[in-house]
C-alpha cells in the first residue's frame, strides 16, 4: 500500500492512498493512517505547508548524534543474564507459527496473542514469565491509558531475583509524524524487542523523549502530552495485573476471530528480527570478545572517537 499525507500550496491537508495493483488498504493500515493524521492535526494544526518538508538543522544534528551515542551505551551495558534472555526471546519469537495464535483467547489482536503465546513458551522453558496489563488515570497534563507488556523474574549475576521487562513492539512507542531524517535513524537503532531492566528502559525513554522533542521543535511543533516522559514512563511503571494464561486477559470486551492483525504483526516482527540479525552479523567486530570485556567508560570514549 502507498499512503501519503501531503500539504497543498494553500496549507490544506490531504491524503493519497493507493495499493499495488489497485488493491484496497486494510483496517490496520487505516488505523495507522488515522494515528498519523491525528498526530499531525493535534500536535500543531496551525503549521503551514512551508514547515512540512523540513531537514535537520546543524544544532539538531549535533543533538541527535549525542543521543545516538547514549543509546549505544545503553545497549552495550546489557548484563550477561539480560543478553541471555534476549537470545531466548528472539529464538522463541522466530520459532512461532501463525497457526499457534488461533488457540490463544486474548481478546483484540493488538499483539496480545503473540505476548500470551510467548509467555506460554517461556514458562514451558522454565521461566517465570507473565503478561502485565498496566492502567493509569489522567493526572495533570498526562492522559490516562493502558499498556500490555511481559515481565520475567530471573536470577541476575549476583544470584538475586530481578524483574526484567519484555516489550515486543518497542519502537512503535516512539513513531512520530513528520520526523526529521536523524530521528528516523535513531528510531531504527532502538531494539526491535526490548529485553532488559526497568532502569535501562527508563534511560531509553528519557533519550527518546528528548529526541522526539528535538524533532518536533525543528518542525515548529510542540510536544504533545502523550509524547511526554511522564506518559511514556506510566506504561511500564503504573500498577498492573499479571496474567500467565490468556484466559485471564480481560482488558477489552472486543472479541477476535481470525487473528488477522496478530498474524500480520508476527510476520513483521519476525522480519525485523531477521533483518537485525543480518545487520549485526555484518557489523560484528572480529575482536568481539575484547569488546565484551571493555568497561563502560572505554565504550564511551570509543563512541566519541572520530572515524
Amino acid at each position: 500500500m502507498d499512503c501519503r499525507v501531503c500539504v497543498a500550496p494553500g496549507g490544506d491537508l490531504w491524503v493519497s492512498i493507493g495499493g499495488r495493483g489497485g488493491g484496497s488498504f486494510s483496517h490496520e493500515s487505516e488505523h495507522d493512517l488515522a494515528l498519523m493524521v491525528s498526530d499531525f492535526l493535534e500536535s500543531n494544526g496551525s503549521c503551514g505547508a512551508e514547515s512540512w518538508c523540513s531537514s535537520d538543522s546543524e544544532s539538531g544534528l549535533s543533538d541527535f548524534a549525542h543521543l545516538a551515542e547514549k543509546i549505544q551505551i545503553c545497549k552495550l551495558s546489557m548484563a550477561q543474564h539480560e543478553g541471555d534472555l534476549l537470545s531466548v526471546v528472539h529464538s522463541l519469537i522466530r520459532s512461532m507459527n501463525e497457526s499457534n495464535l488461533q488457540f490463544m483467547n486474548s481478546g483484540p489482536c493488538y499483539a496480545s496473542c503473540i505476548r500470551f503465546y510467548l509467555v506460554k513458551l517461556m514458562r514451558l522453558s522454565g521461566y517465570d514469565a507473565g503478561v502485565c496489563a498496566s492502567k493509569w488515570q489522567a493526572s495533570g497534563k498526562v492522559p490516562g491509558g493502558d499498556h500490555e507488556y511481559i515481565d520475567v523474574l530471573v536470577n541476575n549475576n549476583s544470584g538475586n531475583s530481578e524483574r526484567l521487562i519484555i516489550d515486543i513492539d518497542f519502537r512503535s512507542h516512539f513513531e512520530i509524524a513528520r520526523a526529521v531524517d536523524s530521528y528516523d535513524r535513531i528510531l531504527s537503532s532502538l531494539p526491535v524487542v526490548y529485553v532488559g531492566s526497568l532502569t535501562t528502559l527508563k534511560q531509553l525513554l528519557g533519550i527518546m523523549e528528548e529526541a522526539t522533542r528535538s524533532s518536533l521543535k525543528q518542525n515548529s511543533m510542540p510536544l504533545p502530552p502523550w509524547r511526554s516522559l511522564a506518559y511514556l514512563q506510566a506504561k511500564w511503571q503504573s500498577p498492573f495485573e499479571r496474567y500467565t494464561h490468556s484466559e485471564g486477559n480481560n482488558i477489552s470486551d472486543v472479541d477476535c476471530f481470525d487473528h488477522k492483525q496478530c498474524r500480520g504483526h508476527l510476520k513483521r516482527l519476525q522480519s525485523c528480527l531477521q533483518s537485525g540479525m543480518e545487520v549485526d552479523r555484518m557489523l560484528k567486530p572480529r575482536n568481539s570478545e575484547s569488546n565484551r570485556r571493555m568497561k563502560p567508560d572505554r565504550w564511551r570514549h570509543s563512541l566519541f572517537r572520530p572515524i
